[in-house]
């Protein structure tokens, strides 16, 4: 038997969520003094320094709104979803359906039905390619991604191809790291099913034009898939605007949990789609020769899910609407412009990706030492950076290097914390010219 759903307006739920402690109006600029204190880690120490987290683009931390959400689900709400008659599961599913309202809201998505939870950004990519992807393109087929991926936005393209006989193609980025626009239409030809691009690179911050991308494709009949993994805690998201075809992101990359991220795709697609795992919560009715599937997002959704890191992700992006994004956009266009005028000061710094539009991102080399090495001197000041390659070999190899380090923003960044990582550069530099 089936639980019956909370009426409109009518919710089982006794969780009523803490305020932040500051909450922006579209006339009023942030209070990031005031928002760190939503961030229990912030007070955290770090070699006998205060921690000074620089790894946004890796993940984001928690503010206390989300922690308290998650312990609140499990001390009163911990039930399986949907199948019940008691008050918990009526509980858990109202939790768990509006946390995919609020996601459907926060992308603009128009209905709540074409929001489908994974585990995140790469389970989201992967399971389109192995539905709409094997179902749609086959052998000489193309599909086109840009040279700024993520790994997970390659890989299962890769494999696919491989798989179906179909060809990758990449547009090409230009020496700022920005993608060269008016490539794109030369790529495109009557055998491309494809187009999968980020919004924002994560190895550049490269913000690419993807509402022109999706217009061009669109006008020859391809399909868009959109990375927001790195996007959707920066700037606004509105599917609808673009006019998207799919568009995936993970939750703890805007302040949730992980294991938990989203897939939006339009209805016709889904509808069509055919199911990417077996199991319970996804069926209507089983038997021995013949599964019927319930209708989307369910199908795509067999077995147990994450059911309250699905709750703290909707208790995260209701915090960012509490904050509003755009006001926190603004904040961070402007502490990544003073964080990149900082850097220029830093003698044999070079800054890899310098696109006009950015976010978070400042990605770079200093001369003489290795990545590693500049990540360990700043850990010892309690800056925490990412030294690597970013899960972006392709990008960062087309700038002749194979890794970087990488300093990335979030709102409740300041520009004091900027300075101590200029300063602890400026040191290494000047150990550098007297070893």
């Amino acid at each position: 038997y089936f639980l019956d759903l909370p009426q409109s307006g009518q919710s089982y739920s006794h969780y009523q969520p803490s305020q932040p402690t500051f909450v922006a109006s579209s006339a009023q600029p942030l209070d990031v003094h005031a928002i760190r204190r939503d961030f229990p880690i912030l007070q955290e120490r770090v070699n006998g320094r205060p921690l000074v987290w620089f790894d946004n683009a890796a993940t984001t931390q928690k503010p206390q709104r989300v922690i308290d959400r998650i312990a609140y689900f499990y001390q009163h709400e911990n039930s399986n979803i949907h199948r019940a008659a008691h008050e918990l599961a009526a509980r858990a599913t109202d939790a768990y359906e509006h946390a995919r309202n609020v996601v459907a809201r926060f992308i603009g998505a128009p209905s709540s039905k074409e929001i489908i939870f994974v585990r995140g950004t790469t389970e989201g990519i992967n399971l389109i390619a192995k539905t709409w992807g094997e179902q749609n393109i086959g052998e000489g087929d193309e599909i086109i991604v840009s040279h700024l991926e993520h790994h997970a936005n390659i890989v299962p393209w890769y494999q696919l191809s491989k798989k179906t006989g179909a060809k990758l193609r990449v547009i090409p980025v230009d020496d700022t790291g920005q993608i060269i626009l008016e490539e794109l239409p030369k790529l495109i030809n009557e055998r491309t099913k494809l187009l999968s691009i980020t919004q924002v690179s994560n190895a550049l911050g490269t913000v690419t034009p993807v509402a022109e991308v999706i217009k061009i494709a669109h006008a020859k009949g391809v399909r868009v898939l959109v990375d927001g993994a790195q996007s959707v805690s920066h700037i606004p998201t509105d599917v609808q605007a673009l006019d998207t075809d799919f568009f995936v992101f993970s939750g703890h990359k805007v302040f949730g949990p992980t294991g938990i991220g989203a897939v939006y795709a339009k209805p016709e697609l889904l509808e069509s789609m055919p199911v990417w795992e077996g199991g319970g919560n996804m069926i209507q009715d089983v038997t021995f020769e013949q599964v019927v599937y319930q209708p989307a997002p369910n199908k795509f959704e067999a077995g147990t899910g994450n059911i309250a890191d699905a709750v703290g992700l909707g208790a995260a992006l209701e915090y960012v609407e509490s904050l509003g994004i755009h006001n926190i956009a603004r904040y961070e266009h402007d502490l990544l412009e003073y964080g990149q005028n900082a850097l220029s000061s830093v003698s044999g710094l070079r800054l890899i990706g310098t696109a006009h539009h950015k976010a978070s991102v400042m990605s770079f080399t200093l001369q003489g030492y290795s990545t590693e090495q500049v990540g360990k001197a700043l850990n010892q000041h309690g800056i925490a950076v990412r030294s690597g390659h970013h899960c972006a070999q392709p990008i960062l190899r087309r700038f002749g290097v194979e890794q970087t380090v990488r300093p990335s923003l979030a709102f409740y960044n300041t520009t004091e914390e900027i300075d101590l990582l200029v300063s602890v550069l400026h040191q290494l530099t000047r150990n550098r010219r007297t070893s």
